[in-house]
């Protein structure tokens, strides 16, 4: 699971260079919204470090949209 919602994450990121408010992977659209929700429960759920979700934040957080 640990691996699984890193890998969200990392992909989340990666395919976010884009200028919309959207991921698209494939055939899944994601919002920010939803991105940092799934991002705050890796968190909670020890997935990921504070330092790890600060960063993944600020990124999300920097796309347009």
């Amino acid at each position: 699971m640990k691996t699984t919602i890193l890998a969200f994450a990392a992909a989340a990121l990666l395919a976010g260079c884009g200028g919309d408010t959207y991921v698209n992977q494939g055939s899944t659209t994601i919002s920010k919204g939803a991105e940092l929700t799934d991002l705050q429960r890796a968190l909670e759920d020890g997935a990921i470090t504070k330092d790890e979700y600060d960063e993944l934040h600020r990124k999300i957080m920097r796309r347009p949209g």
